[in-house]
């Protein structure tokens, strides 16, 4: 196959819809997940911050182990689908997030969250890995795979868009209950067991199109699987800022129900909130491939990453900054957001490329490493911000409870919500900056 040529948007419009569901898992636990447990099952902020943590530590080797499975599947079968099938259990493992039996409350509540968490950790991984090594399989080059990266992007942006409203909708919005949260697992687990079988088929169209020679996958899984991925520099520093920018972004995402319900003093504020950060992306996706396509992928993140600074420090503001300010903060956020989801996953396959035939045939470990760092991200953020209400001693409470917070909480959800990801920010740039491998292939 002809590397400079195109591949059919058909094929990548239903490769990309595998993200709508992948973007549910991802935005609502991660939007939702730490305030219910605190506001709505009384868990206090270290344990519920713990309860999203520690399921994430085994990933550091699950990942890495799922991704030589799928090498393995490539080997024997010719595809990585097998997996993603097993993966499509997936939505069961949502809709149980927020199914809790009305008679736990506090810790044991904490318990039936934290086991169907990791539940669905492993059946993530099972769908994820082998979905984002597809990239790396096509015999296509290094613009058209930010072209394949912008498709799936744009599909990402409605799933998080869409999940990001409607779960807080669905939840009760202004008054938020058990079993709204209840109904919103069971419609968003629906709709993503739909999106996850389309995106299947989206990848035999494309592996189909543009195949790659499948050969004998390498080494054994476990942690000496991820300490090769990990002696490839330029992976190395790539995927190290991609954990920063992680934590970041779901640092943030934890944090709008508590800036909106008691910084801004209006817990619907939460939806606007959410649409002000994603929306942008629909509009801006583009327009990142086009910066990439003139200047290269890494200078076009780094400028989205100084603007994620910046935008995080009118935050830490707070409500004095007035609304039209925060709003407009936020949409410059979800702007930078685009490009930290559209340009490192471009970059990673252009990592496992450069790194020879060997290196591609070990692309599901490299990709099981890269959802590693991801999942990792996903578990420090909401726990940062958790450890952030712990030290202002914000009072965990039960839903329909009303409880009066310190001043030192107020200040902590908002340094937490602005301060915080903006430092977090600045370390994924300095790490960002000894990738060099961008400016070669350019």
């Amino acid at each position: 196959m002809d590397e400079a040529a195109r591949l059919p948007r058909g094929g990548m419009l239903a490769f990309a819809s595998g993200s709508l569901g992948m973007g549910t898992w991802v935005t609502v636990p991660g939007l939702l997940l730490l305030y219910f447990l605190t506001d709505v099952l009384a868990v206090a902020p270290l344990v519920a911050g713990f309860v999203l943590l520690l399921p994430k530590i085994a990933d550091v080797l699950l990942h890495p182990w799922v991704g030589h499975l799928s090498d393995a599947d490539l080997a024997r079968r010719g595809h990585r689908r097998h997996l993603m099938m097993l993966g499509c259990g997936l939505p069961l493992a949502f809709a149980a997030l927020f199914l809790v039996p009305g008679g736990l409350i506090g810790n044991s509540a904490a318990g039936w969250v934290a086991v169907a968490f990791i539940a669905g950790n492993l059946l993530f991984a099972a769908y994820q890995v082998p979905y984002l090594s597809t990239p790396a399989d096509l015999s296509i080059g290094y613009h058209e795979r930010t072209r394949l990266m912008g498709f799936r992007m744009v599909v990402l942006t409605v799933g998080i868009l869409l999940s990001g409203v409607l779960a807080p909708m669905l939840a009760g919005k202004e008054d938020p209950t058990r079993s709204g949260y209840a109904l919103m697992g069971l419609v968003l687990g629906a709709s993503m067991l739909i999106t996850m079988l389309i995106g299947i088929g989206g990848v035999r169209r494309l592996t189909a199109f543009a195949p790659s020679a499948a050969t004998a996958a390498h080494g054994k899984p476990g942690l000496r699987t991820l300490l090769v991925a990990l002696r490839d520099p330029q992976f190395r520093w790539l995927v190290g800022s991609y954990l920063a920018m992680s934590t970041t972004s779901h640092l943030v995402l934890a944090a709008v129900p508590y800036f909106a319900e008691y910084e801004l003093g209006r817990p619907g504020l939460t939806t606007v909130l959410v649409a002000a950060f994603v929306a942008p992306a629909l509009i801006a996706t583009p327009v990142w491939v086009v910066v990439a396509r003139r200047i290269g992928k890494q200078p076009g993140l780094l400028i989205a990453q100084g603007a994620f600074v910046a935008g995080s420090i009118v935050l830490a503001f707070g409500s004095a900054a007035g609304l039209p300010v925060l709003i407009a903060a936020v949409a410059v956020l979800g702007i930078a957001f685009a490009a930290m989801q559209l340009l490192p996953f471009s970059m990673m396959p252009d990592v496992i490329r450069a790194s020879g035939a060997d290196g591609t045939t070990r692309a599901g470990t490299y990709t099981g490493v890269w959802t590693a760092a991801e999942a990792t991200g996903g578990a420090l953020g909401p726990y940062v911000y958790a450890a952030c209400l712990a030290i202002g001693g914000f009072a965990a409470s039960s839903a329909g409870t009303e409880v009066v917070q310190s001043e030192s909480a107020h200040t902590m959800i908002r340094l937490g919500f602005g301060v915080v990801p903006a430092v977090l920010m600045v370390v994924a740039m300095l790490l960002q900056r000894r990738y060099t491998l961008d400016r070669t292939l350019r």
